[in-house]
């Protein structure tokens, strides 16, 4: 090779070699220095569905929510909920909401949770001699349940602290329950 070929090749490989090790550095740098965004390992999603059809009577009710966990103790989240009642000629209703649930786990087995929970009520009521009567309403429940816990789900009873027998959507204050996230 000749002298100024060498020259050439060195100039090339050493401009090589500095560009290749400050990416290299830049890359460590950044990596490193980026802070670790694990949030989506903490976050559970879940929630209910339920139909039930039988002569004349249709319910469908879709409940999907999402929880983050703190720690192994402690998790939050919140919740939408949609649900369509109708009994042919006599009565129809929706009902949607949200909520937003707080869980304490003390030992792996035992969840205890506090749950807020805020739905729109339309009802329509038919009646051949009376005509049609509409009661629309919110709905306001504050709940503290308990349940037995393995793995991802949870089965427990709940009891609603603001229950109002004569304005309320559920018909009894207390509420058994089946939780999963996944």
């Amino acid at each position: 090779m000749e002298k100024n070929s060498v020259k050439i090749l060195t100039k090339t490989l050493t401009i090589l070699f500095f560009i290749g090790t400050s990416i290299g550095i830049y890359g460590q740098t950044a990596a490193s220095a980026a802070p670790k965004n694990d949030f989506w390992k903490h976050v559970q999603f879940g929630g209910g569905f339920g139909v039930s059809v039988g002569s004349g009577f249709t319910d469908v009710t879709v409940a999907p929510s999402a929880i983050y966990n703190l720690n192994h103790y402690v998790s939050i989240g919140a919740g939408l909920q949609g649900s369509i009642v109708s009994q042919k000629d006599f009565y129809s209703s929706a009902i949607y909401g949200l909520n937003v649930i707080t869980l304490f786990n003390p030992v792996e087995e035992l969840q205890i949770s506090l749950e807020v929970e805020q739905v729109r009520v339309n009802n329509t009521f038919r009646n051949p001699t009376k005509g049609t009567l509409k009661d629309n309403f919110w709905n306001t429940g504050l709940f503290i349940g308990g349940g037995y816990r393995t793995d991802n789900v949870t089965v427990g009873m709940r009891y609603n602290l603001l229950f109002n027998k004569d304005k309320n959507v559920y018909s009894d204050a207390l509420m058994p329950f089946i939780r999963v996230y996944f």
